[in-house]
């Protein structure tokens, strides 16, 4: 394509959309049908460019112009409390239930890993000294030892503030680097196992073990699940790199991205009750009946949620994206 040609044949076009964006609100009707199909011609325009013949400065000003007439024609809408009531009710549940089949293998094979680590500690004493030297190793699974007494070591409130941050860093921390082709996640995924692993097998080589997962189920139901969400989550994203699908790779990570920190949103809202849970219900003096009764309650609560209200809203074509509104356009690319 010939730049130069294509230039003179539409710069008079430009420049009067230009005009006509400088007018703003002043336009006619008819003003503002041709303002409309300006737009649309200088967007394929800048189309054309990009894949036939890109140029630096001549790219830079359709970029500028079309966001501009973009922004003029589609209007600046503010977000409202039906954009939050439909993210809760429908593009949360629905973008956590599009992803099950990544996170609930994750969750099952991590777990598996958290059992095998704790039944290799806790049946190896030369594995449990290289850890700590013995009488640390009682200090912490002694009664009133460290595992237990630090659900309690500080005031409720700030304790639960404390673990929903840390947990809340750790699942955007999830979502956010799944985009590097998945192995960061997977190794904060494992270290996350391999400390709960080996939790669980010093407790039961001190014969304990039922006490730590009184302590650990109340609030680690829903708290594993939410991590085991944003890691499948992570995952998926890195995987759409490698396998768009249909879709162009840079539409998908898009689409993907866009649905993950949606979700990283909802996840916070999430680790917020398994965080009050942690802070207030597992150091309490509840039974350990009653904690493990609240902690599943909370837990099958949430899968309800995802399954019931997300599978519905999925079905119905609800992907955790934005409105499609609020969406950049795609435009056709010349190849």
């Amino acid at each position: 394509m010939d730049l130069d040609v294509f230039v003179t044949a539409h710069h008079a076009e430009w420049d009067r959309l230009d005009h006509l964006l400088r007018r703003g609100r002043r336009l006619t009707g008819a003003e503002a049908d041709e303002l409309v199909a300006l737009y649309q011609r200088a967007a394929t325009h800048l189309s054309v460019i990009q894949s036939s013949a890109p140029d630096p400065a001549l790219t830079a000003r359709l970029t500028q112009l079309v966001a501009r007439a973009r922004a003029t024609v589609t209007g600046a809408r503010r977000a409202s409390w039906r954009d939050a009531a439909r993210f809760l009710t429908a593009g949360f549940p629905a973008a956590v239930y599009r992803t099950r089949h990544w996170w609930v293998p994750t969750a099952l094979l991590s777990i598996a890993v958290a059992a095998v680590i704790g039944w290799w500690i806790g049946t190896h004493p030369e594995v449990q000294s290289a850890i700590a030297a013995p009488a640390d190793l009682r200090e912490m699974t002694r009664p009133g030892g460290q595992y237990e007494t630090y659900y309690s070591s500080h005031p409720a409130a700030s304790f639960a503030a404390q673990v929903w941050t840390n947990n809340a860093q750790a699942a955007a921390m999830c979502l956010v680097l799944g985009a590097f082709f998945c192995f960061p996640v997977l190794g904060i995924l494992f270290l996350n196992m391999l400390n709960l692993g080996v939790a669980i097998g010093l407790m039961s080589a001190a014969g304990r073990l039922d006490v730590f997962l009184g302590l650990v189920i109340p609030h680690g139901l829903l708290e594993l699940t939410a991590v085991f969400v944003a890691a499948g989550t992570g995952l998926r994203l890195g995987w759409t790199l490698i396998d768009p699908g249909p879709r162009t790779r840079r539409a998908a990570l898009a689409q993907e991205g866009r649905a993950a920190i949606g979700m990283a949103i909802g996840l916070a809202l999430v680790l917020f009750v398994s965080g009050l849970i942690e802070g207030f219900v597992t150091p309490s003096g509840l039974p350990t009946w009653a904690r493990i009764a609240i902690g599943a309650v909370a837990e099958l609560a949430f899968l309800a949620y995802v399954y019931i209200l997300g599978g519905r809203a999925a079905r119905a074509g609800e992907s955790g994206d934005v409105e499609e509104s609020d969406r950049s356009a795609e435009l056709p690319t010349a190849a």
